[in-house]
């Protein structure tokens, strides 16, 4: 998360150059085409097999398959013309799914509906993961030239953020964590509210569309933007009091807007989410267990070009999957931030982005001790349902202003000792280098080269820190395949669109090929069982809740009947099952000599239809 504040009242100098809000340079374009390029040659295998290949997911393909169905559900409500129910029998029919209360991904998902419906779900997907790393380098990189950074440094800035170790890591299979584009548009909208920069209707009217936009894409990241805004204004209320006091005025006038605004936009999701169909509470991942340990600072993963085994070794075995491996910054980068917040404390931009960084990593450690800040806060009402390790996404943008601003004020220190000051420099050197209102002394003659090689220091020293985060090309595989037979079989069964499929092996979170192929085809229109968030029976968040408890043991039954590795003789639910789903027809990926295949048969009768390696029934 970039805090990046410059000090009330500043004035550009008499003479010197400032680059004026919204214009964008050429050296800025180069800046945001070299985040392109990065994000494209960062997922070229993807690319390379557009609407086949996806991430190599950890531990499994169930997350990227959940995704692709998110991305083809939407794609199929606004192919009808409607956007998509928020409560749906299209997983896990009767019972349905609240798509509030899971990773639905719902507003990128309605932006790539065409892309979908032309390319597939993985092509969505693919896109948007390189949207994803290019888009929040670009935001970030805004966000620090908009607080004064040059176009070198905010374009390291950028790049820490936009291509860091926690969204290389979340890009593995949480792409409602990658795509981070928002928080710093949030983040300059909150800091124009509490500076008092523009209209504070106009602003906080903004800020709620942003907001509101954020809650469709991923709400835990707001929880932590929340936690984050907090600090920042914590932290310059009490550098200025005397200059907080009369702004809080307007400051609740456009915190109050952008609160009127978000509700008028998500009030019917959030009123969905907490007071409609399948509501629950809680989360089914104990937040004590999703923590970021100290090692993980610096041991870096496999990803990442510079690593070793044992590093390698540490993240597989740190007790979480790799997708939330999120904290590695490496000796370098830690120890220099340290050393920028120390040495330039008195910048009012590193005060408050080096505080911010500092807590959310603090924070990320979890609750586990008394000591931690966290364990206070884990208790709190939706709190409780927050990771912490994933605030490392936003510190790592914390990070990012420091280093930004930093790298800044080294160069124009070492300028000032030479004698000589680029335009660039000119923009954000500190105000002791001239009087206000006076003309700043050029130098006399060009540097000499000691001067170049002093300001050179710098940015070697930055590039240095960031080189052990440098990443390899995404690993990809082939999704799966949608079967032989697929659309033989239902063409065939002439279901209805909206009819519910039982389809074997059963989707869950451990074998989720069934919604691949959903997601893939469009068929079936309704889905038993799947891999998602659901209430249990005392309505508290379970993983895969799909209704009575003997329908649960049916569909790990299935599944191992389907991989041959338990008899027939322990499914003696099943039947019961049946009676629950209902189904308009079941279709299975088996031979009618196979342990399934002789079960289904003696349950419901020769198949109906038959092509390849798919039996079908219809009820």
């Amino acid at each position: 998360m970039g805090i990046a504040l410059p000090e009330a009242g500043a004035r550009p100098q008499a003479g010197r150059f400032r680059v004026p809000a919204g214009r964008v340079t050429r050296a800025g374009c180069l800046v945001l085409c070299g985040y392109l390029v990065a994000a494209v040659l960062l997922n070229w295998r993807l690319w390379a097999g557009l609407r086949t290949m996806t991430p190599l997911g950890d531990p499994g393909p169930a997350d990227n398959d959940q995704f692709a169905w998110f991305m083809r559900y939407t794609a199929e409500a606004v192919a009808h013309g409607h956007l998509p129910a928020l409560v749906t029998q299209a997983l896990n029919a009767p019972r349905g799914i609240n798509l509030m209360w899971n990773s639905s991904f719902l507003l990128p998902s309605l932006a790539l509906a065409p892309v979908t419906l032309l390319g597939g779900p993985q092509a969505s997907l693919t896109l948007m993961l390189t949207l994803g790393y290019a888009g929040s380098a670009a935001a970030m990189y805004w966000l620090l030239r908009r607080h004064g950074a040059t176009v070198l440094a905010g374009g390291l800035g950028g790049a820490l953020y936009g291509f860091s170790p926690a969204l290389l890591d979340s890009a593995v299979s949480h792409y409602n964590l990658q795509f981070a584009v928002l928080p710093p548009l949030i983040i300059e909208a909150v800091l124009r509210i509490l500076g008092g920069k523009g209209r504070p209707l106009a602003v906080g009217a903004w800020l709620g569309v942003l907001v509101a936009a954020q809650v469709f894409i991923e709400e835990e990241v707001l929880a932590d933007l929340v936690i984050g805004c907090l600090l920042l204004a914590v932290v310059l209320a009490a550098s200025r009091p005397r200059a907080a006091l009369p702004r809080l005025r307007a400051a609740a006038a456009g915190f109050g807007t952008g609160a009127v605004v978000a509700l008028a936009i998500c009030g019917y999701g959030l009123w969905i989410q907490f007071h409609g169909p399948l509501t629950e509470h809680g989360s089914p991942y104990p937040n004590s267990k999703t923590v970021n340990s100290v090692g993980a600072f610096v041991n870096p993963q496999a990803g990442l070009v510079f690593h070793t085994a044992s590093s390698a070794a540490y993240a597989v075995g740190h007790g979480l999957i790799g997708s939330e491996y999120l904290a590695y910054l490496g000796w370098p980068l830690l120890l220099l931030l340290v050393l920028i917040i120390i040495r330039y404390w008195g910048d009012l931009r590193i005060r408050a982005a080096g505080v911010v960084w500092a807590v959310l990593e603090l924070l990320s450690l979890g609750g586990g001790s008394v000591v931690l800040p966290f364990h206070w806060l884990q208790g709190l009402p939706l709190l409780v349902e927050m990771l912490p390790d994933r605030l490392s996404i936003l510190a790592d943008g914390a990070a990012a202003a420091v280093l930004a601003f930093g790298l800044d004020l080294a160069r124009a220190r070492a300028s000032r000792s030479t004698g000589f000051q680029t335009t660039e420099f000119q923009n954000t050197a500190s105000r002791s280098a001239a009087p206000p209102g006076t003309m700043a002394s050029p130098a006399a003659e060009p540097p000499a080269k000691a001067g170049w090689i002093r300001r050179a220091v710098p940015v070697a020293v930055a590039v240095l820190a960031l080189l052990p985060l440098f990443p390899r090309p995404a690993a990809a595989v082939p999704a799966a395949a949608v079967p032989a037979g697929w659309y033989t079989v239902f063409t065939r069964l002439r279901l209805p669109p909206t009819a519910s499929v039982l389809v074997v092996p059963v989707p869950y979170s451990h074998q989720s090929s069934a919604m691949r192929w959903q997601a893939t085809t469009g068929q079936p229109g309704e889905l038993m069982g799947g891999w998602f968030i659901g209430p249990g029976p005392d309505g508290h968040a379970v993983t895969e809740s799909y209704g009575p408890l003997y329908v649960s043991k049916a569909v790990i039954c299935l599944d191992a009947l389907w991989k041959g590795s338990i008899p027939a003789s322990r499914c003696s639910m099943v039947p019961a099952a049946l009676a629950f789903w209902h189904p308009a027809a079941v279709v299975a990926e088996t031979s009618p000599g196979s342990p399934l295949g002789r079960y289904l048969i003696k349950l419901l009768g020769p198949p109906s239809t038959r092509d390849g390696q798919l039996l079908g029934w219809r009820s």
